[in-house]
């Protein structure tokens, strides 16, 4: 069969070599198994399998936020920890920091002249920040939000960005800069190519998503003791029979389901098990699934915790790595638009 006719996902089983990858996350604070789950799980099986990763920590996103801004030294910190504990490999995947790569950010000036207001406005994200922001308005930065981002996945011409459902509109807004550059001066980026993940919503305590902004969410770096509490006060129901009902018991169907994916079972089964036994033996089930599951992975953060230095040589690897595709990259863009004096 050719390569053509075969889907995204196959042709990367069948050729993993062929795809860069750009993922990253913005340091706001610890990642949490909603991370693990939704992203950093199938980050780690496509390095797995062979494509090239390029992870950004995104710490110039971050600059939109004061709180976190102040304390953004421990954060990327722990956020690489976070990484390496999940079993992202440093001598495999390229982890770099936004502001330690210059060449990158160069490319943000010709790429907002490819876009218009008109297109930034109508993208989710920024009309998201534009209703919920506290502020009178929305900040220039996140309003260009969806060309940075254009940035970071064209700057090591990534061809492949594994995303939710809800991120699509961001790949477009890539794929639609990639295009109108390369017909406005010539070819010289990949129009990338979304793969679609399945990953599940994975609900907090309190039911409802699982976020470090809403304090449901329960961190990989977590100890046991911190996990425990969290699970006993969970929000549940009154009605002792456990079931999976993610529309009409979604606080108990979150559970449920954390215990399922701890254990690598189905959750109809996981509830099916405890049956009548309650609330009570679900957060226990719950507790010592999530405390099983991450027992190596808090071991392998605490032996890196432990190696000084290590995080910021990490960062130092990964930011030269960065900046020499980021360089080669914006040559390629000077010679293209005739900017080369």
């Amino acid at each position: 069969m050719s390569t053509q006719t075969l889907s995204l996902a196959d042709r990367v089983a069948a050729r993993p070599g062929d795809f860069r990858v750009l993922t990253g996350d913005r340091p706001t604070g610890p990642l949490h198994l909603g991370h693990y789950f939704g992203t950093l799980r199938n980050r780690v099986r496509l390095q797995r399998s062979g494509v090239e990763l390029v992870v950004v920590v995104a710490d110039y996103q971050v600059l939109t936020d004061r709180d976190v801004a102040e304390r953004l030294g421990p954060t990327v910190d722990g956020l690489v920890l976070d990484y390496l504990a999940a079993g992202l490999d440093p001598a495999r995947a390229t982890i770099f920091t936004h502001s330690a790569v210059p060449a990158l950010n160069q490319l943000v000036l010709p790429f907002l002249s490819l876009v218009s207001v008109p297109e930034l406005q109508r993208n989710p994200t920024v009309k998201d920040e534009v209703a919920h922001s506290r502020q009178s308005s929305v900040s220039g930065l996140m309003f260009t939000y969806p060309v940075h981002q254009a940035a970071d996945i064209l700057f090591c011409k990534g061809n492949l960005v594994p995303v939710g459902q809800d991120q699509l509109p961001h790949v477009e807004v890539t794929r639609t800069v990639a295009r109108r550059f390369n017909e406005r001066y010539g070819p010289v980026f990949p129009v990338p190519e979304a793969l679609l993940g399945a990953a599940p919503l994975l609900l907090g305590t309190d039911g409802t998503k699982m976020s470090k902004s809403r304090g449901n969410a329960i961190a990989l770096a977590a100890t046991p003791d911190e996990t425990a509490r969290l699970i006993r006060g969970a929000r549940t129901d009154a009605d002792r029979h456990i079931t999976f009902d993610p529309d009409g018991r979604p606080g108990v169907a979150g559970l449920v389901q954390l215990a399922a994916l701890c254990l690598d079972r189905d959750p109809h089964e996981v509830a099916a098990g405890i049956g009548d036994a309650g609330a009570a033996a679900l957060k226990r089930t719950v507790t010592e699934a999530v405390n099983e599951f991450l027992a190596p992975m808090r071991a392998r953060r605490a032996a890196y915790a432990q190696e000084p230095g290590l995080v910021r040589e990490v960062l130092r690897a990964g930011n030269a790595r960065a900046n020499a595709i980021a360089e080669q990259t914006l040559e390629e863009v000077r010679e293209a638009m005739g900017t080369r004096y």
